[in-house]
């Protein structure tokens, strides 16, 4: 990256290259300070620092390069910002990070009015404040940004810094979805599902499920999964199930794990294999899934796909209490009384 000229070099600069006052030529002092305004110019048009475009800008406002230097400055802002938001060769700074992208959304850059609308929604450098979050979701969204299109749908299809109106949600998410969002059509394919704002409508409800999953969405995989396994909107297919939850179990998906777990244990679409339903319950437990603990829990309480051990299950029925598990409780309760 150039350096940036100091104002001392500036000033020598400017002062080397001016001609006398006695040649008192209008056009000479003009080309002086062109040819200053260009080489201070040359100086900066490499860097990724804003604030370098802010000192062109502060000393030429109307300059040769001053329309360049506020179509950079914005993009520099934004990518300054998420470095401070990431600590990216920077210290994490949250408080720097939103004086940025304030910057840069006040300018109109979408990703930044974005990034600056998930902050006050969650309280991060700035105070909780869904009301701005809406305000500057709706700003990106009326540019055609997708992601805060589908951000915008969230908030009101749940109330979140505006009346909440499922009307509204749906049209904000199917913008998104236009532009091939997948988050966004989950979201639709939920709203049909359980009628919300809509006439419920099952066969809906997959097709839009069945969108975003075949884009890769992990939770569209799983409830498309789930669709088949219990035949809703489809017909019952535990193939096609057990298919969907494994492409959601790859990326991660903890409930997917144990959905998969589930299948093993009673014999739905697969052999029945309490040791491979136990395998995938672990999976789920350890992506912090709140029933897969119950579940191992009972499996070594009754010595199913492992050997029986009663303080075993007594761990893994604690933590199965911890992560709120309905009925976690009483078979705890149950186990400690023997």
């Amino acid at each position: 990256m150039r350096k940036m000229l100091t104002a001392a070099a500036l000033a020598a600069l400017t002062a080397a290259v001016t001609p006398s006052a006695a040649a008192g030529q209008d056009e000479a002092v003009q080309a002086a300070e062109l040819a200053a305004e260009t080489v201070f110019w040359q100086s900066v048009a490499d860097s990724a620092n804003p604030a370098d475009f802010e000192a062109y800008l502060e000393q030429w406002p109307e300059g040769v390069f001053a329309r360049l230097a506020r179509t950079r400055l914005p993009e520099l802002q934004y990518r300054l910002g998420e470095r401070h938001y990431n600590g990216d060769g920077v210290a994490r700074d949250s408080g720097e990070a939103v004086r940025l992208f304030r910057l840069a959304a006040e300018q109109g850059h979408a990703d930044a009015q974005v990034y600056l609308g998930s902050l006050y929604y969650f309280g991060d450098g700035v105070e909780e404040d869904h009301a701005e979050a809406v305000r500057w979701n709706r700003l990106a969204a009326e540019q055609g940004h997708a992601d805060a299109q589908r951000s915008l749908g969230l908030m009101y299809a749940y109330g979140y810094g505006v009346e909440r109106d499922h009307a509204e949600a749906l049209r904000w998410y199917r913008l998104a979805a236009e532009q091939g969002h997948a988050r966004a059509m989950y979201e639709i394919g939920d709203m049909y599902d359980y009628g919300a704002g809509v006439e419920r409508d099952r066969d809906e409800a997959v097709r839009w499920r069945r969108l975003a999953a075949e884009q890769g969405h992990a939770d569209a995989q799983h409830s498309l999964g789930r669709m088949y396994a219990y035949g809703r909107g489809v017909v019952t297919n535990y193939a096609e199930a057990l298919r969907w939850y494994r492409l959601a179990a790859e990326q991660g998906h903890a409930r997917a794990m144990y959905e998969i777990g589930d299948m093993y244990d009673y014999g739905a679409g697969v052999e029945e294999d309490a040791e491979e339903a136990l395998r995938w319950w672990r999976r789920a437990a350890e992506q912090g899934d709140d029933f897969a603990p119950a579940s191992i829990g009972s499996m070594y309480e009754h010595g199913r796909g492992v050997e029986q051990d009663l303080d075993e299950a007594l761990r893994w029925y604690r933590l199965a209490v911890e992560r709120g598990h309905p009925s976690a409780q009483s078979a705890l309760d149950r186990l400690q009384g023997r």
